[in-house]
């Protein structure tokens, strides 16, 4: 059955509603990042660009690198961005445009995010990096979509819910595990900043996160308790504002996702990175490195 006009919107050029590609535009394996200027930081290393366009805050740059084709696109901020992202991603994959119907053979896309985030724990000090064993989802984004039992970690996430006993006025929080295949490359590279743990996904960067400027918040120790929480030798290491929604949305339409993260802030220091820069250049090339090798 075709899909109605108005769930899947198409330019008049032919290109997707928000992202503004055709399916010929995108890689098999894309890089995702909030900041639109993070893209060129990206291209930058590219040894060719063959493909560019913006719309909004979605930037895209496709080109190769060491000979491999790879996609980099900017989400913006926020989950609410990344349903975008990824449903549009995946319908340039995985829907026909012309007949506006799913494809017969689905292709499964890899994605990483290349991001920045605050630590919650003393012994993951600014200037390191974090890959996400797990998406931590206070969002509620996944609660929309119908989805089998095994996309959620369920034993983690009801150690969670158990232990940060919380409002019930508040989304109730997810877990989703990163794809193992990619996780395992980047174990495999034995980096000595790479950190490894679960990462929580806020749906805002100031009350959400635990700061407070004006307003007082409705649980001031949300971040103590996260920071204690732990559950079979793991912990939150990290807090950001995406890799949840990437994670849930990858696991359900069957991609393959994984969430790195340079570290320039820590919450339990009180830090901040002098060189965050820098630091996000070093963890770019790290990532198309370990991209790149068979």
């Amino acid at each position: 059955m075709a899909i109605k006009e108005s769930e899947l919107i198409i330019n008049p050029d032919g290109s997707v509603y928000h992202l503004n590609l055709k399916p010929e535009h995108i890689a098999d394996t894309i890089i995702t990042v909030g900041d639109q200027n993070r893209v060129d930081r990206v291209a930058h290393f590219f040894d060719d660009v063959i493909f560019e366009t913006q719309k909004r805050e979605f930037k895209t740059k496709t080109g190769f690198y060491k000979g491999k084709k790879l996609t980099v696109i900017s989400s913006g901020i926020g989950t609410d961005n990344i349903d975008i992202v990824l449903n549009e991603l995946d319908a340039l994959a995985n829907i026909d445009f012309k007949t506006r119907t799913i494809k017969k053979k689905i292709k499964q896309l890899q994605i990483v995010r290349i991001g920045t985030s605050g630590s919650l724990q003393k012994d993951v000090p600014v200037d390191n990096y974090v890959a996400s064993t797990s998406g931590v989802g206070f969002d509620g984004l996944l609660h929309y979509y119908a989805h089998k039992a095994d996309v959620v970690n369920q034993a983690t996430t009801q150690a969670l819910i158990q232990h940060l006993q919380d409002s019930p006025k508040k989304a109730e929080p997810y877990v989703v595990d990163a794809n193992s295949s990619l996780l395992q490359k980047f174990k495999l590279s034995n980096e000595k900043l790479l950190n490894f743990g679960l990462t929580g996904t806020n749906v805002g960067f100031y009350g959400p996160q635990g700061r407070v400027l004006r307003l007082p918040l409705s649980k001031p120790n949300f971040i103590d308790s996260l920071a204690s929480f732990e559950f079979e030798k793991q912990k939150i290491t990290n807090l950001e504002m995406e890799t949840s929604a990437i994670y849930a949305l990858a696991k359900m339409l069957g991609h393959q996702a994984l969430s790195v993260n340079a570290i320039i802030a820590n919450r339990a220091m009180g830090t901040f990175s002098k060189q965050p820069k820098d630091l996000v250049d070093n963890l770019i090339q790290f990532v198309l490195q370990i991209l790149t090798e068979d």
